[in-house]
């Protein structure tokens, strides 16, 4: 009987260390790693066999990140997507987001977050039996659902896409429903494996996550800011 192959995790970015470095580090965590320099090199292979998983610089010669991931949508719904990115502006991540991209990490990176946030994309995009036990806790918070075995959510019934780290500050939140979660304890929640994020990194966030519940439910306000202290996930 033939072992089942490792997963596939496609590295598509234009710095040669980089991508040595990242590749390096997933081989290690047990991956088939292939490596691309561009965007158009990765395209002319996934044409002819999509990765489990692809991870995507978005400013690359030749064709961009933005564009693979538009192509790779086009292919499957169900390849995961994590874009790497150096450009600090809301467009780009917001963007790549609205395409299907499923995480994104800015650079510098801790290899350990990155490694992190992998495992967890294969977990989420794994089949489940409904009847069977999942690792992991449920959180309730009102009419929010959280499943941390499957890094699911549902806000009255419907579910919502989150990326990781969206999931995590909101599960944060709603473990913590009626008390004050500062940017910083938000930041710790979020990236346990390391950051180099700065903690207005948190307003982003939220933003999204607030636009993404508001979209089943325009009149959501389960997200209380509190002012010079951090946010709130409103009990009842």
């Amino acid at each position: 009987m033939n072992e089942p192959q490792a997963p596939l995790v496609a590295l598509v970015d234009d710095e040669p260390h980089l991508r040595a470095t990242v590749a390096k580090a997933l081989r290690k965590e047990g991956y088939r790693v292939q490596a691309f320099a561009d965007g158009a090199a990765a395209w002319a292979e996934f044409e002819h066999l999509l990765p489990d998983l692809a991870i995507l610089d978005i400013i690359m010669p030749r064709m961009d990140g933005l564009e693979l991931c538009r192509r790779i949508r086009g292919a499957s719904q169900n390849v995961p997507v994590m874009f790497l990115t150096s450009r600090d502006e809301e467009f780009d991540r917001v963007l790549g987001l609205e395409l299907g991209a499923d995480d994104y990490l800015c650079k510098p990176f801790s290899l350990r977050e990155l490694a992190a946030r992998v495992k967890v994309l294969f977990r989420r995009a794994a089949p489940h039996d409904d009847e069977s036990p999942q690792d992991g806790e449920r959180v309730s918070a009102g009419q929010l659902f959280l499943d941390t075995g499957r890094f699911a959510a549902t806000w009255k019934g419907i579910p919502v896409r989150l990326t990781v780290t969206e999931f995590r500050i909101l599960h944060s939140l709603a473990r913590h429903s009626g008390r004050v979660r500062t940017r910083e304890q938000l930041l710790a929640d979020a990236f346990p494996q390391d950051s180099f994020m700065g903690d207005r990194t948190v307003d982003c966030h939220i933003r999204r996550i607030r636009a993404k519940l508001e979209l089943g439910d325009d009149e959501f306000d389960g997200i209380e800011t509190l002012y010079g202290l951090g946010y709130r996930w409103r009990e009842g």
